[in-house]
């Protein structure tokens, strides 16, 4: 055991020197996560539902542009790793095969093109096969190894849960900056807190 001090004031007390195979309690975390990020997403869309279509569409300076292209790109990644993990052996019934298969470009444009009304029913539905996925996930599959070509082409090999990890890490940070043009235009999200779940 280790404490961790700041001025003096003991912040934390952490095990060092052990390690312990990661079992059910990974998953688990997996799981945690899958439940946070629906929960997100509805309210995130619950948020945007009452925009115009400008305000959804302008350039606010993000990475992607605006609410919508930022919206649209969390969508297709998301639906491009599930085709990953897919391949990797993992099965999402819920969500159309020729998705899964699907190339970049395609999914790109099968989601640019939807309305918002589309588009937020195809979220709820990815986000019910992501949680689903996870609610049925063997223990040991954070642990298999995933293998595909990345958006340059480049073969890559490595542990599950590392993909699983950027899934979500990858949403957080999108999110994060859709709240943020939000809050721009007056809108409060309200409580996001993945702890305020527990």
């Amino acid at each position: 055991m280790r404490a961790l001090r700041s001025h003096g004031t003991l912040v934390a007390v952490v095990c060092v020197g052990h390690t312990r195979a990661m079992g059910t309690s990974f998953t688990d975390n997996y799981r945690f996560l899958a439940r946070y990020n629906r929960w997100f997403n509805v309210r995130l869309y619950a948020a945007c539902a009452g925009l115009t279509s400008e305000q959804l569409e302008s350039d606010r300076g993000a990475f992607f542009r605006s609410i919508r292209g930022t919206l649209d790109h969390l969508a297709w990644t998301d639906v491009l790793w599930l085709g990953r993990f897919a391949l990797a052996g993992e099965t999402f019934p819920s969500l159309p095969t020729e998705l899964l298969g699907a190339l970049p470009s395609v999914l790109q444009e099968n989601v640019r093109t939807r309305t918002f009304e589309s588009l937020t029913a195809f979220r709820d539905t990815i986000d019910a096969a992501i949680e689903n996925w996870f609610a049925h996930m063997p223990d040991d599959a954070p642990q298999r190894t995933i293998r595909y070509g990345n958006m340059k082409g480049v073969q890559r090999e490595h542990a599950m849960w590392q993909a699983m990890t950027h899934l979500f890490n990858h949403q957080t940070h999108h999110r994060g900056q859709i709240t943020t043009m939000l809050t721009q235009l007056g809108i409060d999200v309200g409580v996001t807190d993945l702890i305020s779940l527990v």
